[in-house]
Parts: structure tokens; sequence; C-alpha cells
């Protein structure tokens, strides 16, 4: 590939793709998207046919060699991409909505026992739920429908019709996809779990719990903080509390709704419960009162289907050997794009991950995961990973403004919420979760054991309650260990001179003398 002003007017240009040179083919899920004018985001990558003898990865395209051409035809371009693309099922579905039915039975009968004509067959009617005029299969090896080589698959299922495994990981109404990637096989193979409680079990169940009330509350801070909300402190442990309670009560529409009610303290102005109106998150044009979307949710009308397929695929999981982190991921994200509430989604979004790594055993018991602080600390990282679910879809939803400044979507939307791939979002979970277990869980453990050695030296010879001995702590940090003379005039003027220095040499020896230390709690822990 060569710059943009050296290509000749027969470039090969897709979408906001950065184009190919002349010469260059589409191939696999661009030529099927571009040959049947598909109305769906492209995938994150495309394939093409180049005219060197070796494979290229470049940003977006992956670029074959001409060796690896397909017959260009539907099932040429079809076995393509199932083979080096893996299932993208918006795009299968806009296809499959849109071409003969007995396209597909041509398929199948030039090559009844062909791996990949049955994985085609058996994709046709699961996501079209119609049954075509075709013979049970009754020969052929059972072969998977997703490539664990390409994908992350759920335990498989049989379909004798098709004699396929449908390892798909959720059913018809809601099922995600996720790209397997050197970064995510990485963090897989990190075992997290496993580290949480070997952390876990070196520690003093003390020390443990204590760290565990802090992330707590911490966690229930963010998620405020996140929306732009300060709530009162009652409403921030009464989430918190909540967020304690995550994996022990089953999901359903109702569980969600309750979550809602406990998120949301006034609904004088928000109607409870699923949506009956659009929704969108965004702005509104100053002098117009014009919507300005940057995510337009789920049609109401489309609600209870999703959410139910939702539910579907957060049980089939469970009893499923699917990752943990990349089912959270699935569950909480699918949730927030939906948006099935008119407020309360965004916190219900994250506390569906607390819920899943609860409820599946990844986070050791009494322990919250403080996942909305980790979120908060790379706000602008999470800000891109949803726009870059919501951006692309944008100009696939036709919609008008109402007379409320709301937006009503007037085309059908409902296979952008079923069929996505949550790769990025899942990455970006995961490295969260992977910096709470080796960063953030052993720094708030170190943090309190020298919170412990400093105050007890002080407890030796002055006797000074717990909150003083945080609010000293907290005016060392910020004076790189020196007590200022507005503390030395004011909270802490009965200290002697001499206490002083010994306070200030214990500090420096406790918190700023240890070498190669983890990171420390940000905040003071009220141990009082």
């Amino acid at each position: 590939m060569v710059s943009d002003n050296q290509f000749s007017k027969n470039a090969t240009v897709f979408r906001q793709f950065p184009p190919l040179e002349s010469g260059y083919a589409l191939t696999g899920y661009g030529a099927l998207i571009e040959k049947h004018a598909l109305a769906v985001p492209a995938p994150d990558h495309l394939c093409a046919i180049g005219l060197k003898h070796k494979r290229i990865d470049e940003g977006r395209w992956r670029i074959f060699t001409p060796r690896h051409k397909p017959e260009d035809s539907l099932k040429g371009q079809l076995t393509f991409a199932l083979k080096y693309e893996g299932v993208d099922l918006n795009v299968l579905k806009a296809l499959f909505d849109q071409i003969d039915p007995r396209e597909i039975v041509d398929i199948v009968e030039s090559e009844p026992t062909g791996a990949y004509s049955r994985r085609i067959w058996f994709l046709y009617e699961w996501l079209t739920d119609q049954k075509l005029g075709l013979g049970d299969a009754s020969q052929g090896n059972f072969v998977p429908v997703v490539n664990e080589k390409l994908q992350y698959a759920a335990k498989p299922r049989d379909s004798r019709r098709h004699r396929v495994r449908n390892n798909l990981p959720g059913g018809r109404a809601f099922c995600p996809m996720i790209r397997r990637t050197d970064k995510l096989d990485r963090l897989i193979d990190m075992k997290l779990s496993e580290v949480a409680r070997d952390h876990i079990g070196k520690t003093h169940a003390d020390l443990i719990s204590r760290a565990a009330a802090f992330l707590l509350l911490e966690d229930s801070k963010a998620s405020y903080a996140i929306e732009g909300e300060s709530p009162p402190r009652n409403r921030i442990e009464r989430w918190g509390k909540i967020l304690g309670e995550a994996g022990k009560r089953k999901l359903s529409v109702e569980e969600l709704e309750r979550l809602q009610s406990i998120v949301i303290a006034d609904m004088r102005f928000i109607m409870p419960g699923l949506r009956t109106t659009g929704g969108f998150i965004g702005s509104h044009d100053r002098r117009s009162g014009m919507p300005i979307p940057v995510h337009i949710s789920a049609k109401p009308q489309d609600l209870e289907s999703l959410l139910a397929g939702l539910l579907e695929t957060s049980e089939l999981l469970e009893s499923g050997e699917y990752n943990i982190v990349l089912m959270a991921a699935l569950i909480a994200f699918g949730f927030v794009f939906i948006h099935p509430f008119e407020d309360g989604n965004g916190r219900i979004h994250r506390y569906l991950i607390h819920h899943v790594l609860c409820e599946q055993d990844f986070v050791p018991k009494g322990l919250t995961f403080p996942v909305s602080a980790m979120i908060l600390d790379r706000i602008d990282e999470y800000r891109l990973v949803l726009e870059h679910y919501s951006k692309p879809r944008l100009e696939f939803v036709e919609w008008r403004s109402t007379d409320r400044g709301n937006v009503e979507v007037l085309n059908e939307t409902i296979d952008l919420f079923r069929y996505f791939d949550c790769t990025k979002q899942a990455e970006f979970l995961f490295e969260c979760v992977e910096e709470t277990v080796n960063k953030t869980l052993p720094g708030e453990v170190d943090y309190l054991e020298r919170y412990d050695r400093f105050n007890e030296h002080i407890s030796n010879y002055i006797d000074m309650p717990n909150r003083l001995v945080d609010l000293l702590i907290r005016f060392l940090r910020q004076n790189n260990g020196k007590l200022s003379k507005r503390a030395r005039r004011g909270e802490f003027s009965a200290l002697t001179e001499e206490e002083v220095r010994d306070i200030e040499n214990k500090y420096d020896e406790v918190f700023l003398r240890v070498e190669n230390r983890l990171p420390e709690s940000k905040t003071i822990i009220n141990q009082g």
C-alpha cells in the first residue's frame, strides 16, 4: 500500500478504510458487503487479495496472496470469510435477509458433506429461524461453527441436522463475538483469578477485610463520578452495599429494574423500568434543541427481546467454559449499548461486571474489584471504547427529532445490538482487571501494612485518634514528608518539635524510603 496521492482512479476505496492499491480486490466480508450493498458497520478488519506472494497485515487491512483468491461467488466469498475472518453475525444476518434462500440450498447441494457448506447452512437457519427444504445431513464429521483460532467460543452444543457443533457464545436473540488477539491470550494466560487468590492467601484476614471495605467504597464513588455526579455519602454507601452483594441474586429484568430504583433515588422526573420512548446519549443544539447523538439506544419495542436474549446468553455462558472476564464484557457492554432505561444504565452496566466476576467466583469471596475506579483512571480510553461501538453504527440508524428533544428511530436496528464485535471492550476490561489484581489490590494491602506500622509507632507515646493519624499522613504526603507550618499551627499545634521530627523521620522510613514499593492507596482510610 502507498500514500493516498499515489493511487490511480482505479484504487479500491471502502468506506472509512485507507484506500488499496489498484489491482487489489476486496474479498470475504468486504466483498459481500460491497456486492450486496449491505447496510451494516464494517468489521474492524477487512481482507483483500494483493499482488504479492506474501501476506501483509497493515492497519485495518489483511492482505492475502493471489493463491488465496476465492471463487467470486456467494459460496466462495462466504467460505473465505469463515475460514480467515471468523463469524460476523451482523454481516451474515443482513446478507441472509437479502438473498434468495435457494442460493444456500444450492451451496449445500453442491457439497453436502463440506465443512464450510454445512456451517453456512447452519448459520442461515440459525440466524433467520427458517428451515430450508433440505434433508438432515447424514455424513461428515461434526465441525465447530466458530474457529477457535480466530474467535473465542462457548461450550459446543451439537446440531445433528447440520452435523456441526454450535459453539457460538450466545443465542439468536443476543450473540456478540470476541476475536482472539495476542493481548487477550496473554491476559488469559496470566490466570488472574488464581493470582488474586494467592495474594489474599498470603495476607492477614484483617488487612484483606479493611482493604475490601475501602475498595468497595472507592468503587461506589467512582461509579457516580464517571457519570459526573457527586451524591451525598449515604447514597454512595448504599450503592456500595449493593455492589458488595453482587453475584448473589439471579439476573432478571425485575432485578435490573430493582437496581435502577436503587441507583435513581428521585424518580419524579424519570420513568422507572424499561423505556417506552427512544433514547440517545449526546447533547442538544443550543438554538434549535435538535438532538446531537453520539449513541442511539435500542428501540423501545426491541427492549424485551434484547434483554431476554442477553439473559439467555448469560445463562448459557455460566454453564460453559467461556472465560469469565470475556463473559463480563459481553454482558455488561451489551447492556449499556442497549441502554434499556431512561437513566441509571451506566452504573448498572458496571454493576454487571461485578455481578459476573462474583457469581462465577473469579473474585475471592468478600472482595469487590474496584472496576469503576479503574475505569475512572482510564476515562478517556473508556469513552473511546464505547465510541468504538457507537460511532460506526450512527450512519445506519434513521431517526427524527421528537417535540421533546428526543429521538425516534425509523428503521430496524435490533441486529446492531444483537450482533457486534466486543473485542475492544473485552481488551479494555481485561486490562482493568489485570491492573486491579497486580497493582491495586497488593498496593492497598501494602499501604495498610505501612499505615499500621506508622500508627503503632505514634500510639506508643502519643494518644492520637485514628482520624487525626489519617489527617497527619495526608498533610505529610502533600508536603513530601514534612509537616507544614499551617498544620503545626493548626490541628497539630500540641506536638513538640522533638515529636514532629520523630514523626517526620518515621514517615520517611515507612512511606518514602522503601525500594521498589508497590503503588500506595490514593485515599486515607479512617480506621476509627
